[in-house]
């Protein structure tokens, strides 16, 4: 699915988050060391090489909803932002905590002349935050993000599997109805 708002394109996809070389920075759901791990920090971490690892050790640790930017080293993007997501039901507030990851992640990519970012479901994994609730707040927090964007154009949601795609299809739908 693709959306034109404002000048800016938001795209839904499924598919590898360490996979989009068309795009300039991708968002790396992190945990607190910037370490590799499983999920998307794992397979970030493989396909940049141990350059990544090394870089992050300056930056870590980061806070939840904190961000961070660093080289893509092996992967076909100039960028890695890093951001921690919440944990959900210890983590609080949540909700604010979630929509910072997005927002932080946006303001470090117009700060660095970023066009285009391409987003994970933050949290959504082994964080245990619903996926539902996850998706209002990450697409609410970037539509209402948009008209500040100077540089960033595109903005790419890379969903996992194809019914984390649907969940995305319909919120988007949802928010945007008014303006589509």
């Amino acid at each position: 699915m693709i959306k034109e708002i404002s000048g800016v394109t938001i795209e839904l996809v499924k598919g590898d988050i360490a996979n989009q070389p068309d795009i300039t920075a991708i968002v790396n759901a992190a945990n607190a060391y910037l370490r590799p791990g499983g999920g998307v920090a794992g397979a970030i971490h493989r396909a940049a090489g141990p350059g990544l690892e090394e870089e992050c050790r300056k930056y870590a640790p980061i806070e939840p909803g904190q961000a961070v930017i660093t080289a893509g080293y092996n992967l076909p993007n100039k960028y890695v932002i890093h951001t921690l997501g919440p944990v959900y039901g210890v983590d609080k507030p949540e909700e604010k905590l979630l929509a910072d990851c997005y927002r932080n992640s946006l303001k470090l990519a117009e700060e660095h002349d970023v066009d285009s970012i391409a987003f994970p479901a933050i949290s959504t994994g082994y964080f245990r935050y619903p996926l539902e609730k996850a998706t209002e707040v990450a697409l609410r927090t970037v539509l209402e993000m948009v008209p500040e964007l100077k540089k960033v154009k595109k903005i790419r949601f890379v969903l996992f599997s194809d019914s984390d795609l649907l969940v995305y299809e319909a919120e988007l739908s949802r928010l945007t109805g008014q303006s589509s």
